[in-house]
Parts: structure tokens; sequence; C-alpha cells
């Protein structure tokens, strides 16, 4: 019983000191990161895990997709039209101990390193191609911003291009475009329209020629429609004697 009182002090420190601190819970999504004497000695994964106090120092990596917005920046296009563009990036870890080890902080180097590759790309190419071409944009930029933050144990997922602010005059210059295409568009369909009509009326002259039991029934159903106005009065003439005063 003395025994157990004597080393009763020394196991409670132990405990106390040493052994509860050194407990960690890393999550489902994250990877705990080892550093033995400054160091980098493992990785550890979700669960309950021990390290050796004021030996080792763990340091928790969230391993879940972020998403990070690129700040509005006004970039100038291949034919000098400048435009405020922004974009969100998608991305993971996919090595924790480089994104430890390598860089201090991989978040705003992610962001940085997008807003140094979208002026790159956004400056080669014509306003036309960055608002029809959007979405290939995007891919480009995402290759260019993936090579870099490789070495740094960061996978970029997706970059979206999300919002291109034009200047007021260059607004006013494409809605005055987009009206005159309209009018355009409508003033061929109207003469398309036309000569289809023009061309259908030819066709039923050269019926109507063919037959003369067709004009007289196409001319008493026009007399048919004129005489439905009461304000209109209308004389018939038998055909034979129209043809008797042409014949004079």
């Amino acid at each position: 019983m003395s025994f157990f009182m004597t080393v009763f002090p020394f196991i409670f420190v132990f405990v106390v000191f040493i052994v509860i601190p050194g407990f960690r819970i890393v999550m489902q999504y994250q990877k705990g990161i080892v550093f033995t004497l400054g160091r980098y000695t493992s990785t550890r994964n979700p669960g309950l895990r021990w390290f050796i106090p004021y030996i080792q120092t763990m340091q928790k990596i969230d391993m879940r997709i972020m998403t990070v917005d690129v700040p509005k920046q006004e970039v100038m296009t291949k034919d000098n039209i400048p435009v405020n563009i922004n974009a969100v990036v998608y991305f993971r870890v996919s090595n924790p101990e480089n994104a430890v080890v390598e860089i201090s902080d991989y978040v705003l180097a992610v962001i940085q390193q997008s807003q140094s590759a979208l002026k790159d790309v956004i400056g080669t190419n014509d306003l036309d191609t960055i608002l029809s071409e959007r979405k290939r944009i995007g891919i480009e930029i995402k290759n260019i911003v993936d090579q870099a933050t490789e070495k740094w144990g960061v996978d970029i997922e997706a970059i979206n291009v999300q919002e291109i602010e034009l200047p007021e005059d260059m607004k006013r210059a494409m809605a005055k475009q987009a009206e005159a295409e309209r009018n355009r568009r409508a003033m061929v369909i109207a003469a398309q329209g036309e000569v289809e009509s023009a061309q259908k009326m030819l066709e039923a002259a050269k019926t109507l020629e063919q037959s003369s039991v067709t004009i007289q029934l196409k001319t008493l159903q026009t007399i048919k429609d004129i005489s439905s106005s009461q304000s209109q009065t209308v004389a018939l003439f038998p055909i034979e004697l129209m043809n008797l005063l042409n014949k004079k």
C-alpha cells in the first residue's frame, strides 16, 4: 500500500500532463500532420489519435473541397477593351504534407495564382470570345493554376468565371448592334414572306387561267365578299353582255 501511495503522484502527473494532453480527435474530413522536434514524421488518419506532448505537435488539414472568390479586377482584353471580371475557385488538398511543409498559406496562394492566371488568359482573348466561350476560358485558367499548385499538394477542381462587367459605352454600343441585327432579320423575314406570297399568287393565277368556270366562281366569291358590307353597292352584268361589249 505504501508503494502504491508513493508512485501514485507520479502516475497522476504522468496521466494529467503527458497522456491526456496527447489525445486529439481527427475528423473524418481531416488529416493530422505530426511533427517530432520540428520535423515531419507522420500523417494521422481520422479518429482518436495520440502523440507525445511537448515533443510532437499535430496540425489538422481540411481535405474537403473548398471555394474561394477571386476578387473582381479590371483586365484589358486582346482588343483593348477594359472589363471587370471575377471568378470562383474550387480546390482541395491532395497532399496534406506538402500543403503544410511547402507553403505557409495555401488558400491565399491559390487566390493570388488564380488572379495572375485570370489576367493572362483574358489578355490573350478578345471580348467576343470571352463572352461566348466562358466555360473554355475557365478550363484554361484551371489548367494554368493546377500546374502551379501541384507542388503545394493542392488540386484545383474547377474555376468558374462568374461575372463580366463591361464599360457603359460598350454596353450601349452592343445594345445598338443587337437592335440593328434584330431589325435586319425582321426585314429579311418580311421580304421572304413577300416573295413567297407573290409566288403563290402567280401559281393561283395560272390555275384560274386554265378554266373559265373557275374564273366565274372566283368572281362570284369576290362579289359575295364585297356585298357583305351594306355601305357598298354592287352592279351585276351578265357574262354574255360583257363579252358583247368587249367585241364592240
